[in-house]
């Protein structure tokens, strides 16, 4: 089994349901909370080359930052660079739960993706 890392906000709904599958289907993992260790660009891009996810997946679309901030209209004409150093610049600009396992990265909780993986 390769190393998991489960990167969450402890107060988000969907981590800790996601937590809960992992601890519920005998997955061991380190978890990492993202406000207090925040990604920092260079793993953002790793795991973003290796989720073959849209950049914009990584965004929390719905949080709260993200509408104060107007990123729904900023985005689109930001480089790829200025989006890694903003999603590096506060953990609660990034959707999360973030699973990374051996190759794999999957943003958000979608459980059959999950089973598929681990």
């Amino acid at each position: 089994m390769n190393h998991v890392l489960f990167i969450e906000y402890p107060k988000c709904t969907t981590c800790r349901k996601a937590k809960k599958w992992l601890e519920d289907h005998g997955v061991s993992f380190a978890d990492r909370h993202i406000k207090e260790e925040n990604p920092s660009v260079e793993e953002l891009k790793q795991w973003h080359q290796r989720s073959g996810l849209p950049l914009k997946r990584f965004f929390n679309t719905s949080g709260m930052l993200y509408r104060e901030m107007g990123l729904k209209d900023k985005l689109g004409s930001m480089s790829e660079e200025e989006q890694f150093e903003l999603l590096a610049s506060d953990g609660m600009l990034v959707k999360r739960p973030i699973l990374i396992s051996g190759e794999k990265v999957l943003v958000g909780f979608r459980e059959k993706e999950w089973e598929d993986i681990l």
